[in-house]
This record gives structure tokens, C-alpha cells and sequence, in this order.
């Protein structure tokens, strides 16, 4: 029998950018402190670890990149994780410790290729301190493109739990619609959607998914200003021109009929604390499941290939 209710906190802040330790400082005291608050699930926004690089070109330009674009890259490529690794294995032992599931988003090296690509990853830990999995953005969206890898479908993660199914999508991905298919066909009942994204138009979006999911959506994303960004960077005058918020937030969460459980929280850092009733997604799917009475597979099919996708086969002849 799962448990009915869960008590969330959704993370609302952005560390000093490219700073892996002040990244892990924040994860850790911010932890803390929902936990403290009761909660049992927390999420942070899309690649907290190390930051959303917003307003930085790294000197790319359609046939040239620069120099001092190729060193801020560096520093962002020396800020990523390894996915499993000493970080993950951090944030299992505060997990543990505070009996939390967490939800990090993260930028991710590769470990088993040549190192040099990056992903934008969702890393899932649970109470027990064991890694639960990962997902890889499956497409990183404009500019974003240079700095990060394609994820495939065999990190399309959806996680059982106590209190029910826990998967998502990153950002833009969430505008795919089957993609998000994909995620309704493996229930999911708690669906996470890191984002980038604080325009009025991705309300839009996480309030949908919610409605068409019969889900409850937990949306994460930062709050940045100019404050969190080196001025060392070598691409630093991108932001000349720049408004003091970069970022200014709206994290949310809504409930399986797409009405807000948590109204969007903008222009300031916080800690968004909420209980939710898992009945509920229950109760929704009683006139709409899109992906069971409410489907047509007569008529349309969706095929996932959830194989992890191999650049080099090794054969071992005996």
C-alpha cells in the first residue's frame, strides 16, 4: 500500500557559478533546512551543479569560437561530475542521513568515452544514500547545444517509491510531446521539470503536463543574478548589457488537475514547502489517462528505444 501524502520542497537559488563547492554548500545547507521543515522529496533546479551559464556566448559564433570562449568552457568542463562519483556519493550520505529522496540537476562528464563531452543531467538519490538513476536532457536546447551531449532513451528514468512513481524531463524537453509519452506510459505520478524557463509561457507548459498527465508537477529553477557570476570569466562583457537578474525564478508545483498547489515564486532565493495528497492523481484519472482508456493504440503507437546507445563496441575474442 503506498503512502497518500508527501511533503516536498522545492529549491529555489543558484550557487556561484562554475563554483562546484559552492554549489555543494548550498545543496547541503538547503537540504537541511527543508528537511527540517518536514520534507521528504527535494528538488533542485536544471544544473544547479554547476550553474545555468545564462548570458555567456564562450566566443562562439557560426564558423569561429575564440580563445577565451575554449577557457570558460574549460572552467565548466573542470566544475562537472561524474555520474556515479565522489559527488554523488556526497549527496547520498546526506540523503541518508536525512531520510530524503533529492533531485539535483547537474552537469554531468562523460566518464566512459573521451571525458570532453558534458550532459545535462538529473541525478536521483534515495533515503537509503543509494544512486536511484539519471536522466540526460535529450536535446539541449539553441546555444545550449555547444556545451552539452544528447542523452538517450535508456535514461528515460521513472523511479518507485512509497509515495509513487518519480521520473521527469528537463526544461525544453518537456515541450516534446513524446517524450513525455513516454514518461506517462511507465505512470509516473510525480513528475519533475527542471527548468531554465522563467517566461509566463512555461506555466503554461508545467500546468499542461499536469492536466494531461493526471500527475502532480514539481518545477525547479534558479534564481540569478550578475552577483553569482566571476568576474574572471573570460567571456564576462556577454553580460554587459544585461538586466541584474539573469534568472528571475518561478518555480511551482501543480496538481493533476492543472490548478497550483504552489503558486510560481519569483525574483527572490527561497525554499517552496508542500503536501501532497497522492489520492489525487488517482481520482484525476478517471475521466482522462492518456496513455490507458483515453488512448487509441488502433490508431497511434509510440515505439521507445530505451537501449543505452554504445560510440565504441569492445569484442573480447577467445
Amino acid at each position: 500500500m503506498k503512502n497518500k501524502q508527501i511533503h516536498v520542497a522545492v529549491i529555489q537559488s543558484a550557487p556561484i557559478l562554475f563554483d562546484k563547492q559552492s554549489a555543494m554548500d548550498k545543496i547541503a545547507s538547503m537540504t537541511r533546512e527543508a528537511a527540517g521543515q518536514g520534507a521528504q522529496l527535494v528538488v533542485f533546479p536544471e544544473v544547479f551543479l554547476p550553474g545555468y551559464p545564462r548570458g555567456l556566448s564562450f566566443g562562439a559564433r557560426v564558423g569561429s569560437r575564440t580563445n577565451a570562449g575554449r577557457k570558460d568552457f574549460q572552467r565548466y568542463w573542470e566544475s562537472a561530475i561524474a555520474v556515479p562519483g565522489a559527488e554523488t556519493d556526497i549527496f547520498g550520505e546526506l540523503a541518508k542521513e536525512l531520510g530524503v529522496y533529492l533531485v539535483i540537476g547537474v552537469v554531468e562528464r562523460d566518464q566512459e568515452y573521451s571525458t570532453g563531452t558534458l550532459y545535462n543531467t538529473m541525478v536521483y538519490v534515495g533515503p537509503d544514500g543509494g544512486l536511484l538513476g539519471k536522466h540526460r536532457k535529450l536535446v539541449p536546447t539553441g546555444s545550449e547545444r555547444l556545451l552539452w551531449g544528447q542523452g538517450d532513451g535508456s535514461t528515460l528514468t521513472v523511479i518507485d517509491t512509497p509515495f509513487g512513481r518519480i521520473g521527469g524531463l528537463i526544461c525544453w524537453e518537456n515541450y516534446m510531446p513524446l517524450a513525455r509519452t513516454a514518461m506517462y506510459a511507465q505512470g509516473i505520478d510525480l513528475y519533475i521539470a527542471p527548468t531554465a524557463d522563467a517566461r509566463d509561457t512555461w506555466q503554461s507548459t508545467i500546468r499542461h503536463i499536469a492536466c494531461e498527465g493526471r500527475c502532480f508537477v514539481i518545477s525547479s529553477n534558479q534564481y540569478a543574478t550578475k552577483a553569482s557570476y566571476p568576474d574572471d570569466l573570460a567571456c564576462y562583457a556577454d553580460m554587459e548589457d544585461d538586466e541584474e537578474i539573469l534568472s528571475r525564478g518561478g518555480s511551482a508545483i501543480v496538481g493533476p488537475l492543472g490548478e497550483y498547489v504552489v503558486k510560481p515564486l519569483y525574483d527572490q532565493e527561497g525554499i517552496m514547502m508542500a503536501t501532497l495528497d497522492l489520492s489525487q492523481v488517482a481520482q484525476s484519472r478517471f475521466d482522462f489517462d492518456a496513455v490507458g482508456h483515453y488512448s487509441r493504440p488502433d490508431v497511434f503507437q509510440l515505439v521507445v528505444n530505451d537501449k543505452k546507445q554504445e560510440i565504441v563496441r569492445r569484442v573480447v575474442e577467445r
